[in-house]
């Protein structure tokens, strides 16, 4: 039975944050959102929110967490599909506006909380966005043989540049506009790559004739 009660456990507290992660729009934000609306969104009395989660702000947390998490499994899907054969740029920048397409509100949450008023949200945000740079900035650096603080420099202009663009794409309706946007996108990686690789270059040579 305990682990029947365990996977239920698991059920309810899912039921929450997707009843959270669904409420939110580019007119609400977490902060707006109330405990009784999330519990009846998930069908559940409020008494039973507290059985998992002891406050909002812990399910704010949890929801970010996940956010990060998301983010990460994202770029390993893009990894599975480029080792397949294409473009590095296209197709991670395709991957994430399928994400945007899908799953945007996982995204807003993100670029809401970067900037919300709760210090530990900010925190949780500006963390997670550190786990995705460095994950992207090791990939770049073992893929593209490249100086290791160029490999970073690259990735977080890409994470600066990929953010800005899905924040864009957030709202936009008309899929002509989104892929134009796309395409805008991945032309601006590709000229932060081609100087990332002539600075490696550049670097790695300089470090021989010393």
């Amino acid at each position: 039975m305990s682990g029947v009660r365990a996977q239920q456990k698991e059920k309810t507290r899912r039921q929450i944050i997707n009843a959270a992660l669904n409420q939110l729009s580019a007119e609400r934000s977490f902060s707006s959102l109330s405990l009784r609306e999330v519990a009846k969104e998930a069908g559940l009395a409020p008494t039973s929110f507290y059985r998992h989660f002891s406050d909002m702000d812990e399910l704010g947390l949890t929801l970010v967490d996940e956010a990060g998490l998301t983010l990460r499994q994202l770029m390993r899907q893009a990894r599975q599909r480029i080792a397949k054969g294409g473009s590095v740029i296209q197709i991670s920048v395709q991957t994430f506006m399928e994400l945007i397409e899908s799953n945007g509100n996982i995204f807003r949450l993100l670029l809401r909380e970067r900037s919300g008023t709760s210090a530990a949200f900010r925190a949780a945000v500006i963390r997670e966005i550190r786990y995705f740079t460095m994950e992207l900035c090791d990939y770049l650096q073992k893929a593209n043989q490249l100086d290791a603080e160029v490999a970073y420099m690259q990735a977080n202009a890409a994470v600066t540049i990929v953010f800005s663009a899905g924040s864009d794409a957030l709202d936009i309706a008309d899929k002509a506009d989104r892929n134009h946007l796309a395409q805008q996108t991945i032309q601006q990686l590709r000229f932060i790559a081609r100087g990332a690789l002539e600075l490696s270059d550049r670097r790695k040579r300089a470090r021989k004739t010393r």
